[in-house]
């Protein structure tokens, strides 16, 4: 039973390993949104933009899922993902904060770079090194390869845990994010990675 958790765990990080790569190398194809309803392998997905598009799923599409999380559940040492804006004193004021799996320490990179999911956003990889808690909201240090950053943490923050996820829960109403995918001749997407809420609306 550990030992087929652990082949799981291990082929999810596997899995976001890819999307973190995925999305460095294929910004564009990046796609936020809701999906309106499902035929067979087919989504109708409307975007935030207020775009309909139609998605096929790649026959070995990754699915990941984001459940949702809260402070407690950020620890010294936990590795995080923030996506936020930069602040003028150097911080990074998050909008949104997801908790990597334990199997993804050492696989996804830790790292610091500019991220699209708000105009002049951020995503940070990195390890949470202090949590400094106030009235105001919660300040963590976090540290990766090549640097530290402070982030604040607000109520607006959206706080979630990275967890195996399957193409059943690609249901309509679920909120999705595409990490990567093709454009085919015919006009629809094949999704290739994805991530999707469980509870939670993706925010990063």
């Amino acid at each position: 039973m550990l030992a087929s958790m652990r082949r799981a765990l291990a082929v999810a990080a596997m899995g976001l390993v890819f999307v973190v790569t995925a999305a460095e190398a294929q910004q564009a194809t990046r796609i936020r949104g809701e999906i309106e309803k499902t035929d067979g392998g087919l989504l109708s997905v409307k975007t935030r933009e207020g775009e309909t598009l139609v998605v096929k799923l790649a026959a070995d599409a990754r699915v990941s899922a984001l459940v949702k999380a809260s402070l407690a559940d950020i620890k010294p040492d936990a590795f995080i993902g923030i996506a936020g804006i930069p602040q003028a004193d150097g911080s990074i004021q998050a909008f949104s904060v997801h908790i990597f799996l334990p199997a993804q320490r050492g696989v996804v990179p830790d790292r610091h770079g500019p991220w699209d999911a708000r105009p002049g956003s951020t995503m940070t990889n990195a390890y949470v090194e202090s949590i400094v808690r106030s009235k105001d909201g919660e300040t963590l240090t976090v540290k990766y390869k090549d640097g530290e950053k402070k982030i604040i943490v607000t109520s607006d923050t959206v706080i979630a845990a990275v967890a195996p996820g399957d193409k059943g829960e690609l249901k309509a109403g679920a909120h999705i994010v595409i990490f990567a995918s093709e454009k085919l001749d015919d006009g629809s997407l094949l999704a290739k990675v994805m991530y999707v809420g469980r509870g939670v609306a993706p925010a990063m």
